[in-house]
């Protein structure tokens, strides 16, 4: 794997999938803009991957507002030359059956897993289009599987399915690929900030090594690493592919 000066940009960086993949891309000689809304996580997170060098930006930026995209973008590549990787982390969870899903939940949940990796996307397409980059986006299982209880946030992953192969299609011509990765459960903040507490988080991992047949829930790095292999020039043949990374989780009926 050659990341080498390769400049990604990620959204989500501050936590889980996204945090990782950022340490993990930089470790292998990238730069990184650092996508987030935590200004203090942003900072700490800046300081640890640029122990070195100066390889990595915080950006405070809000993902749902279009202006706080661009500028980004912009400064990202004003401060490193270019964009080769965008990575579309940044999610929101609600564990909610259909009667129980508000309007307004509905909405955040597009708005937040859909439409800003929509938004994204088309801003990275002439950075991209420059250096035969390509996109990775972070759906989940329930994007290809249906579950009960998560109505919203799987109507938005399978969406986000749809968008990358969609895109794959649209953007090949250009030389830009577009894939997504599919992670089952995986030990980040995602579950919590839904509103779990501490106990019912603990009892929903250890379910989850009975829900998972390869026996345990995932970690940022089962999930960044298979990042990093897609944003990879060995990996210049994919594109379109929705990745499950799940343990095995696709391959079973719902429990």
């Amino acid at each position: 794997m050659n990341l080498e000066n390769k400049v990604f940009l990620i959204t989500g960086a501050t936590s889980g999938i996204g945090r990782e993949a950022a340490v993990m891309a930089a470790q292998k000689g990238a730069f990184v803009g650092l996508i987030g809304r935590n200004q203090q996580e942003l900072d700490k997170l800046s300081d640890e991957i640029s122990l070195d060098r100066t390889a990595a930006l915080p950006l405070l930026c809000d993902v749902t507002n279009k202006s706080h995209l661009q500028n980004a973008f912009d400064k990202t590549v004003a401060t490193f030359g270019k964009l080769d990787v965008l990575v579309n982390s940044a999610g929101i969870i609600y564990m909610n059956p259909i009667e129980k899903t508000s309007l307004e939940e509905w909405q955040e949940l597009l708005d937040v897993n859909l439409t800003s990796v929509f938004i994204a996307m088309q801003m990275a397409i002439p950075h991209l289009e420059k250096t035969q980059g390509n996109i990775i986006n972070v759906s989940s299982v329930v994007g290809t599987r249906s579950f009960p209880g998560v109505l919203g946030y799987a109507v938005s992953k399978s969406a986000v399915d749809q968008l990358t192969r969609c895109a794959a299609l649209d953007l090949a011509p250009k030389k830009i690929r577009v894939n997504a990765v599919n992670p089952g459960v995986v030990m980040t903040n995602l579950h919590r900030r839904s509103g779990m507490d501490e106990q019912k988080y603990a009892d929903f991992l250890e379910r989850s090594k009975t829900t998972h047949p390869i026996g345990r829930y995932g970690k940022p790095h089962d999930i960044a690493s298979a990042i990093l292999y897609l944003a990879d020039d060995d990996a210049g043949w994919v594109t379109g592919v929705t990745l499950n990374i799940d343990g095995g989780r696709h391959l079973t009926c719902a429990r």
